[in-house]
């Protein structure tokens, strides 16, 4: 019995352990059809749970099985005037792309010889067989059908992409492998096109980064808006979300599954909300921070979040969110320009080469919002509502300005901070073991890089109780061409070491210690 439940469903095991081929179609298989549960079991339970429902089992199969083409991104058509219905789950398409991911690592991951039609081919194949069977069920007269070859083909590339990548990432010399590392050869060197002043030199990981921290940073507005208008219809809207709940524990289930499985699209329409082009509920419709149109909107708990139609107003304050999102960049940038996070050790960028791949940042982030932006969007049925969510090429070009705008001047500065006079870099705080022996790492004019009282009256003496004549200007003075903040806060560091030298020395005067001349 152990040995049963120890193994996954539909492993095989004993001697088809020796058959590589089957045994990988039937991963493929599996990895389908557990998919096809996570959203059938749920449908099944609410056509069960549903008084007087309307259609039989049939019924409710198919419409589990449009549910999962449509977390695949294949279209479905609706109703009897056969309205596409394109607006793609995204949480939904994220589980089924996991799932293939995993299956394609496991697959890499067995060892023993494999003929060329195993491995991630023989997975595809098994989950593409599911595939044509849900595509033939769903085809049937129903509220909702498939559209069987656009559905087959986008399953399948689906499908095939999330496997193959699977696979590469436990077996990284593959073929396609190789391809993805000539691909990121080739995005990146375009750099090596610009002039040697322009040349941000091993900088596309850097960019990479900047750019994924900018998207983080925009995804976190998002759920940002999303949440606070949760709150405030809930406070003080009247309740308009609460009051598309109250239809029986049936109704009450299927809405919050909707809702959940559609949250990761309002996450991505809030941000584009905040990047200033907004979105569209509907064709002739816009929700932006300058202001709302809109008119009749299906009745669901998130279309009940969005705001009153009117102008902007005091909603124009979510325009600094994409603002706070590029600071992170642009220390990421900045701090790479200084050489303190370049892999090659290449030494500091010019501040043209810093300006460039904060663009190329900025760049590489509104191409991923666009996309983002495209794929949270689609059609509920036909004529009005044919279109919602962002519109993808504004998106991006929000997304590109506003990241260019915060993180070419904040990677500037951020390095001109990190570089000293001479374009040399200053001690990292992580390098000093006090704060107090390391003044901002500014050398001293004699020679001393501490400006610390105990280590200057080492090396010139001991320190009288009253301070030589012109205070101690000469123990912190600020390195010629040292930027504004050494030469404003110098007078700041000159009094905390002039009291530091009396207590000093009153401390060896009433200890009765001398100085070695006396």
């Amino acid at each position: 019995m152990t040995q049963l439940m120890g193994r996954p469903l539909l492993e095989v095991p004993g001697e088809l352990g020796g058959r590589p081929v089957l045994a990988d179609l039937l991963a493929g298989v599996r990895t389908a059809l557990v998919g096809l549960a996570l959203v059938g079991v749920p449908v099944l339970g609410l056509w069960i749970a549903t008084p007087y429902a309307d259609s039989d089992a049939a019924g409710a199969t198919r419409l589990a099985g449009a549910l999962w083409l449509l977390g695949h991104g294949a279209p479905v058509l609706r109703g009897g005037a056969d309205a596409p219905l394109t607006l793609t789950p995204l949480l939904l398409g994220a589980l089924m792309v996991v799932r293939l991911y995993r299956a394609g690592a496991g697959v890499a991951s067995r060892r023993g010889l494999r003929s060329r039609w195993g491995g991630p081919v023989a997975v595809w194949t098994g989950y593409c067989a599911v595939a044509v069977g849900v595509v033939l069920h769903c085809a049937g007269p129903g509220p909702f059908r498939s559209r069987v070859l656009p559905d087959l083909l986008v399953v399948g590339l689906l499908a095939g992409l999330s496997t193959a990548a699977g696979f590469r990432s436990v077996r990284p010399e593959t073929a396609f492998a190789r391809f993805l590392r000539s691909v990121a050869v080739g995005t990146g060197a375009w750099f090596d096109r610009l002039p040697p002043d322009w040349r941000p030199v091993g900088g596309m990981p850097a960019v990479c980064r900047a750019a994924a921290a900018a998207g983080a940073g925009l995804v976190a507005a998002g759920g940002l808006l999303v949440a606070g208008a949760a709150v405030l219809d809930a406070v003080t809207g009247g309740g308009r979300g609460m009051a598309l709940l109250g239809r029986g524990p049936a109704a009450l289930s299927g809405l919050l599954l909707l809702t959940v499985l559609l949250l990761p699209n309002a996450v991505l329409w809030g941000a584009a909300y905040a990047l200033g082009p907004g979105f569209e509920v509907g064709a002739g419709t816009l929700v932006s921070p300058g202001g709302t149109e809109l008119g009749a909107v299906p009745e669901f708990p998130l279309f009940a979040l969005l705001p009153q139609e009117g102008p902007g107003g005091w909603r124009l304050a979510v325009l600094l969110l994409p603002l706070l999102a590029g600071l992170v960049p642009a220390v990421l940038l900045g701090r790479a320009a200084a050489g303190r996070r370049s892999p090659l050790g290449t030494g500091p960028w010019t501040p043209a080469a810093t300006a460039v791949a904060a663009l190329a940042a900025a760049l590489l982030l509104g191409a991923g919002a666009a996309a983002l932006g495209w794929l949270s969007g689609g059609a509920l049925a036909a004529g009005r509502m044919a279109r919602l969510g962002p519109v993808p090429w504004w998106t991006g070009l929000a997304a590109a300005g506003w990241l260019a705008v915060v993180a070419v001047p904040g990677a500037l500065l951020v390095r001109h901070r990190a570089l000293g006079p001479a374009g040399v870099e200053c001690a990292d705080a992580a390098e000093c073991a006090d704060a107090d022996e390391c003044a901002d790492a500014v050398e001293c004019a004699d020679g001393v890089e501490c400006a610390d009282a105990v280590q200057q009256e080492a090396v010139e003496g001991p320190v009288d109780a009253r301070p030589p004549a012109g205070g101690t200007a000469g123990l912190v003075r600020p390195a010629p061409g040292r930027g504004v903040h050494a030469r404003l806060t110098a007078p700041v560091r000159r009094r905390a070491l002039e009291l530091r030298a009396r207590t000093h020395a009153l401390v060896r005067r009433l200890s009765g210690q001398r100085g070695p001349t006396g």
